[in-house]
């Protein structure tokens, strides 16, 4: 089961590794290492909220997911993500952006880093409603009681989501963004372009995640009008067709408000972009690989509190990328927030089976 689920993450890190060491060296062999731990570190916590979606996908989907996907996501917003970036703010043509990445790379650098405020608030703004989204449901399950409980009371509220989005988008503009730092030391008021950037986010997801769940509602009603004729009740379903379509477009849109953090931070690290490439890519790879596993073994239905741990994660980090528009945060913090969240939320899921295993005296979950 490991190494069908992980062959070919196994295969690609190899590949790349020896591709780094013939590019430049053990040195660029080592910056690559660095890289693949650091995509996944931070990017565990989207493994979780990917399985918890692409469960519901038929299999054929899931196979999309890790084909196409894992193209997009290694080339499209590894390798060419950074590229548009560069050509849409310094205004040139995509040739000429890459002829700078290989030719100029501090000159590269500049350009991204300049573009972070609009990229940190789309990013921020897309994640930051996955988070208030979940935490504003009532759930059967909940992991903080004291915290979910009076915050699911307050999510009866039509559009509260929205709102408090838009006004942490507010502060956020007003704020962090009047005195982003640009290249050099220096400092612009990012203040519109921040605000459009996250609109921009969120209406994203609005538009992304709205037809995704009407699709899935219109399917489940079917199913279970089907059900009524046929004298059954309806099984669990199965999403294809438009709404795992949709569902699949916000698993790329939540992978690349991921990767945003990923991409800039390597630029802490190398601005080569191939090494940056081969090294984001590998880690992309694996989270990719970890998100099927999590399907497959049944992890997310054994250890419940998972996927409320993630989504703190996703929180935390929708507010470290808004902050990030001003104040630079180390990439190990932004990792370790979402490894402890995630970490706290299995050891608490354990600790419920034990509890439950021991009330009714059957075997634990471990």
């Amino acid at each position: 089961m490991l190494l069908k689920t992980f062959g070919w993450s196994f295969a690609i890190t190899a590949a790349g590794l020896v591709a780094a060491v013939f590019y430049g060296g053990w040195m660029a062999f080592g910056i690559v290492a660095i890289l693949s731990v650091l995509e996944i570190s931070l990017s565990f916590d989207n493994a979780v909220i990917n399985a918890g979606i692409l469960k519901k996908m038929s299999a054929f989907w899931q196979k999309i997911f890790l084909t196409v996907g894992v193209l997009i996501a290694v080339f499209g917003m590894r390798l060419v993500f950074p590229v548009v970036i560069v050509a849409i703010s310094a205004q040139l043509g995509p040739i000429e952006a890459i002829d700078l990445s290989f030719n100029d790379p501090d000159r590269y650098k500049e350009l991204v880093t300049d573009a972070h405020p609009s990229i940190a608030a789309f990013g921020g703004m897309f994640l930051l409603m996955i988070f208030l989204d979940f935490i504003f449901e009532d759930r059967d399950i909940q992991w903080l009681h004291w915290i979910e409980r009076p915050l699911a009371k307050l999510g009866k509220v039509d559009m509260l989501s929205i709102c408090v989005a838009l006004i942490v988008l507010l502060i956020a503009s007003i704020t962090v963004a009047t005195h982003a730092h640009q290249h050099g030391g220096g400092h612009a008021d990012k203040g519109e372009t921040v605000l459009l950037a996250g609109i921009a986010g969120l209406i994203t997801y609005l538009v992304v995640g709205g037809l995704s769940g009407f699709f899935e509602s219109k399917l489940e009603e079917e199913e279970e009008q089907e059900a009524k004729r046929a004298g059954g009740s309806a099984s669990v379903t199965v999403v294809v067709g438009k709404a795992a379509f949709f569902m699949f477009l916000y698993l790329e849109v939540l992978d690349a408000s991921f990767s945003f953090d990923g991409v800039i931070g390597a630029f802490a690290i190398t601005n080569e972009i191939v090494l940056m490439a081969l090294g984001l890519g590998i880690g992309a790879m694996y989270v990719r690989s970890l998100t099927v596993y999590l399907v497959r073994q049944g992890t997310l239905d054994d250890y419940v509190y998972l996927e409320h741990g993630a989504h703190y994660a996703i929180g935390a980090l929708s507010i470290i990328l808004l902050v990030t528009i001003q104040y630079e945060i180390n990439e190990i913090i932004t990792g370790l927030v979402g490894v402890v969240l995630i970490g706290w939320s299995f050891w608490s899921s354990v600790r419920r089976n034990k509890a439950l295993a021991a009330a009714s005296g059957g075997p634990e979950t471990t």
